[in-house]
């Protein structure tokens, strides 16, 4: 979720190599065993959180087998771990905003492992709601110029026609944005229409970037983010760095 280049880091992600790509799928499978357990089903027609989740896997190329297995030995699996969200919030270089969603089984482990990943890259963890009103959470849809076909007036009246709130053109792609409370159906529907997504997540967009131009600075931010990469715990990261 970096600065402009939001498509060329979807792109980036999907290039990673196995064992990257392994990470990803392990964080994704969490996210699908939270999803069926706290949706009550394990099937997606009855469990639209569920649903947002298998289109989030299958944007990350995650195969379908993998994300039924998945599923299944979550449906399956009474002794589970319990898994729960916690959002940390914090600043980098130069004032850089932050924010880290984890779901986590162990609170004590996953706080120590972020603030280090803070403190390495020269940032520090603040208080709850320090950075967050520097972003507006939104439903993102991404589409891929070369995977569409059509007009960008008609993709655009589909998106608003479904429910999306704002459409952009970028120089490769096409952006949705929704309410969160509108994502799924907006999803629903631009996917039933057969519109190929690059990807589709609820998100936090900063409403403004901060340029790094010091070597020392982007060197530490890029520390801090490759940490909170490598953490099985983070789920998501969202900044306001202009890469």
């Amino acid at each position: 979720m970096s600065g402009h280049s939001k498509f060329a880091n979807i792109k980036h992600k999907k290039e990673k190599n196995d064992a990257a790509k392994g990470k990803i799928f392990t964080k994704l499978g969490k996210e699908l065993a939270v999803a069926v357990k706290e949706g009550g089903s394990a099937d997606p027609a009855n469990n639209s959180r569920l649903r947002d989740v298998i289109a989030k896997a299958k944007a990350n190329n995650m195969p379908n087998d993998t994300i039924e297995r998945n599923i299944k030995r979550a449906d399956s699996d009474a002794n589970a771990a319990n898994y729960e969200y916690i959002t940390y919030e914090g600043y980098g270089p130069n004032g850089t905003a932050i924010i880290v969603e984890t779901l986590t089984d162990n609170k004590n482990r996953t706080a120590s492992n972020v603030k280090n990943a803070f403190t390495k890259g020269g940032g520090n963890v603040g208080t709850p709601g320090c950075v967050s009103f520097m972003f507006d959470k939104k439903g993102q849809i991404i589409i891929d110029k070369e995977e569409y076909e059509g007009d960008a007036d008609e993709l655009m009246m589909q998106a608003l026609d479904a429910g999306a709130e704002d459409f952009a053109e970028e120089e490769d792609s096409f952006e949705i944005l929704t309410s969160p409370d509108d994502f799924s159906s907006v999803r629903m529907a631009l996917e039933e229409a057969g519109l190929p997504m690059a990807s589709a997540e609820v998100t936090m967009i900063p409403q403004t970037y901060v340029a790094l131009t010091d070597e020392k600075d982007i060197a530490s931010i890029q520390k801090t983010l490759d940490m909170l990469d490598d953490d099985d715990d983070v789920q998501n990261v969202y900044h306001n760095w202009e890469e």
